[in-house]
């Protein structure tokens, strides 16, 4: 058997991650673009196409590639349905464009172009077997033509030399109504359907592209803890109570509520406050030490929140407010969960034959046992984690917040995430995983549709710059997509420890205009910022005791996140994650970067002050010639925040700063 030879190369395809063994990520109702170097021998005309279909369909569609410079290549196709599609690349050398590219050639060069005229009659003569009846009668037309323009010596005399034909009148000559005719649009159509393609090249691989829903790409994140819901001290919230907040956050703008572990607490090495080993009476222990004897552990609900059918009354009324609930997903189990009396296989064992509590030396975590991913009854494991996800899903979840990922398998989440998306691919896996750089790249390749990114360590501009153009200009935005959360249970960043709203204020400019998706919580909106002294982790933090918030209290900025979480949903650019843009400030405590549609119909520039204590002023360079904005001509800046209005021409325009005041500028740019 001969091998095929691909006498056409493609090569340099974008995008392509790890050789096409991961899938590209993207939202429903967006295009892919795709570019690839294609070349071939000789001067040749080359067609291209991108070939993309959902997967496991056989037949392709295709879309025609076009050649941009330098032997590169583009196209875009739509992602219409929420779906794994896979693409590919295929292109050939046009026996008739190249006769007609020649033929054309000759003739402008006044050469003799009999031999062309027959080397054109002969791709028609092939042509005409593969034909319909339509295309037949005008293929037939065509040689009826060139056979007689060949068999006629006046025209034949006419195209051989220039002599006879002067470069003035040759528009007026007969020869040029003929040429037009036969290398004209209806017969490149036509040639074009039926082309012969055998003199080819094909990419030797099928790239996949996964299309999330769009709420993967834009969304408002609420972290709800039960235990700093309620209103009697030392006692939770349950479901009923959780629910009279939610108009109130609805309020602030938040499409996803996130609840942490709503299951059983073991009651083993129970954690006292501000984790300590010291568990006073009635003391609640923490979520993540999940499970009891009496109660039951992943498929089960902590009693004091309430029952399966309250929890599906809780969805029930989010979804009536149009917002979403993600669930938390943490696989360790507390010391008294049904598994580690049912399966003691699945722990690490120590010598002694006990079962190990989890560590991050030095930090101990004695109220919990991590699992054993590599045990070598993993198979049973593993489908009773899919199990646990699916009974979730079948009470009306469609989105996991997944604790520490980077502590398992790579692998493993590959197989699960695949398994879930097979059959329901609008859930949407948010990676917790502040760990490496490399290991949060590869679960996101592995199928995470979100992650944590280390935005809440990010402080100054160089920082941001450097961080964001990573994120959303390189590689790495065709896999991963960050959610910035101002703060977590886990981190009270250095910045808001202690610190005045404008910080607060601040923080959230950056985390819901730096990023389409952004979250808070709990205790955010009030300014909280009380730390454990010389430690990023929150005082009397709710992990581990039960508390009671005014809600109201004065100092908070709820007004504010509602307004920026308005401005985010009325302006199409900050919707989107890839168009984020730098530009120079002067001042370096002022960042300036915007987003703007594709077309320009709706473009956000951002000015941040970044220093919350001290007024800060500097000039910007606004890039009118991205906006298409003339160097003499007038345009507005109408700032979202305060509805100030102002009147600017040319790059160069000052702006001041007050936090005391407000941190920062959203301006609406338009004529």
């Amino acid at each position: 058997m001969k091998q095929k030879i691909n006498t056409v190369i493609i090569e340099n395809v974008y995008p392509e991650i790890y050789d096409g063994r991961y899938a590209v990520k993207r939202t429903v109702g967006t295009f892919l673009n795709v570019k690839a170097d294609i070349l071939s021998h000789g001067y040749d005309v080359l067609k291209a196409l991108c070939k993309y279909r959902k997967q496991g369909q056989k037949r392709w569609q295709h879309v025609s590639m076009k050649l941009v410079d330098n032997d590169r290549w583009e196209a875009s196709f739509l992602l219409k349905e929420n779906t794994m599609y896979e693409y590919t690349f295929f292109a050939w050398r046009d026996p008739y464009l190249t006769w007609a590219q020649d033929l054309n050639k000759k003739y402008n060069a006044d050469q003799d172009i009999k031999s062309e005229l027959l080397e054109g009659k002969r791709l028609i003569i092939n042509t005409l077997p593969k034909a319909n009846k339509k295309d037949t009668i005008f293929l037939k037309k065509v040689l009826k033509v060139i056979n007689l323009e060949v068999s006629s010596s006046n025209i034949t005399d006419n195209l051989k030399t220039g002599s006879n034909i002067s470069q003035q009148n040759k528009k007026n000559n007969p020869a040029n109504d003929f040429i037009k005719t036969i290398i004209g649009e209806e017969l490149k159509q036509i040639m074009n359907r039926y082309s012969d393609r055998s003199d080819c090249g094909e990419y030797d691989r099928i790239l996949k592209v996964f299309a999330g829903r769009r709420e993967v790409e834009f969304s408002s994140w609420y972290e709800m803890w039960h235990r700093s819901q309620g209103k009697e001290q030392g006692k939770s919230a349950n479901f009923n109570d959780m629910i009279d907040r939610l108009p109130e956050i609805h309020n602030m703008g938040f499409n996803v509520i996130y609840l942490p572990p709503i299951h059983p607490v073991g009651i083993t090495n129970r954690k006292g406050p501000n984790n300590s080993l010291i568990c006073p009476p009635g003391s609640p222990g923490s979520v993540f030490a999940i499970g009891n004897t009496e109660q039951g552990g992943h498929t089960a609900i902590n009693p004091e929140l309430g029952t399966t059918e309250e929890f599906r009354h809780f969805l029930r009324e989010c979804h009536k407010l149009d917002m979403e609930v993600a669930l938390d997903l943490a696989l360790q189990t507390s010391p008294d969960h049904p598994w580690v009396k049912e399966h003691p296989e699945w722990f690490y064992k120590r010598p002694d034959g006990t079962i190990k509590f989890a560590e991050n030396p030095p930090k101990k975590y004695e109220d919990i046992y991590p699992l054993n991913f590599n045990t070598e009854n993993k198979e049973a494991l593993y489908k009773e984690i899919l199990k646990v996800v699916r009974f979730w899903m079948n009470n009306g979840v469609r989105i996991f917040r997944v604790d520490n990922p980077h502590t398992k398998p790579v692998f493993f989440w590959k197989w699960l995430i695949e398994e879930i998306h097979r059959t329901d691919p609008d859930v949407i896996f948010l990676a917790e995983a502040f760990t490496r750089p490399k290991i949060m790249k590869i679960l996101a390749k592995a199928g995470f549709d979100q992650s944590y990114t280390y935005f809440t360590w990010r402080n100054y501009k160089q920082e941001f710059e450097d961080y964001l153009i990573e994120l959303t200009q390189s590689e790495t935005a065709e896999f991963m997509i960050g959610n910035f959360f101002t703060n977590t249970p886990d981190i009270l960043p250095k910045v808001l420890q202690n610190a005045p709203p404008s910080a607060f204020k601040m923080r959230a400019v950056l985390a819901s205009t730096l990023n389409s998706v952004w979250g808070i919580y709990n205790g955010f909106e009030l300014c909280e910022g009380t730390p454990i002294p010389g430690t990023e982790e929150y005082l009397n933090s709710e992990k581990y005791q039960y508390k009671v918030w005014d809600w109201d209290r004065p100092g908070n900025i709820k007004e504010f996140i509602r307004k920026l979480n308005q401005i985010r949903m009325k302006n199409t650019a900050l919707q989107l994650y890839r168009n984020l843009h730098f530009y120079k400030a002067e001042n370096d405590n002022i960042l300036l970067y915007g987003k703007h549609t594709e077309d320009l119909n709706n473009i956000i520039l951002v000015v941040v002050n970044l220093d919350p204590h001290n007024k800060h002023d500097s000039f910007i360079s606004v890039p009118i010639k991205r906006f298409l904005i003339k160097p003499d001509e007038p345009y507005y800046a109408t700032d979202l925040l305060t509805d100030q209005k102002f009147k600017w021409v040319g790059e160069k325009n000052y702006i001041s700063l007050d936090p005391a005041k407000e941190p920062a500028h959203i301006f609406h740019i338009h004529r």
